[in-house]
Parts: C-alpha cells; structure tokens; sequence
C-alpha cells in the first residue's frame, strides 16, 4: 500500500471555507479519479500558538506505486491548480509518500 501525503497550512482567515472546500469539492474530485482507494483528512493538534494558520494532512492510499504516478503524471496538476487558483498564497501545501512495511 502506498500513502499520498499532502501537508497544507492553510490562514485562519480561509480554513472554514478550505474545509468545507476539500470535503464536498476537492477530496471528491480527487477520489473520483479512480487511483486512490480510501483517504483521511486529519488536523494536526501540535502547532506553536503564534502560528498564522493550521496544519491539516490529506492522506490518499492507492495500491501501487505506479497509480499514484499515473495520478500525478495525468491529473494532479490540473486539480493542484484549482487549490492554487482559490486560496493562492494563504495556502502552502507540500507531499510525501510512503510505502506501507
């Protein structure tokens, strides 16, 4: 199994709208796609106090390797690009994958 991390700090003064955002358009059309088989959205707790925005990890499973480059290699820009297009620079979002051992 292989886990798609996207790690987004997003301004307090956007995050209401980002959640509802990623619940009902983002995360659907991501799933849509067919290359990931389950996904979990989770806020991180650990944060220093004078922090200007939130920390959220987006995690994607797909089976293999080779479904999460075709989703990056087909489709991720163009979704990236719509997340860009809305929150521009109240947003940083950076991605790791793993391998489950």
């Amino acid at each position: 199994m292989i886990l798609y991390n996207v790690t987004v700090n997003i301004d307090k003064e956007v995050e209401t709208d980002w959640i509802t955002w990623m619940k009902e358009t983002h995360i659907p059309e991501v799933m849509d796609t067919g290359f990931f088989s389950e996904y979990r959205m989770m806020k991180m707790l650990s944060q220093e106090q004078d922090e200007t925005g939130t920390t959220y990890a987006i995690q994607y499973m797909t089976e293999t390797l080779g479904h999460l480059e075709d989703y990056l290699n087909s489709v991720a820009p163009k979704i990236q690009k719509k997340s860009i297009i809305r929150y521009g620079t109240k947003m940083a979002a950076f991605r790791t994958v793993l391998e489950e051992v």
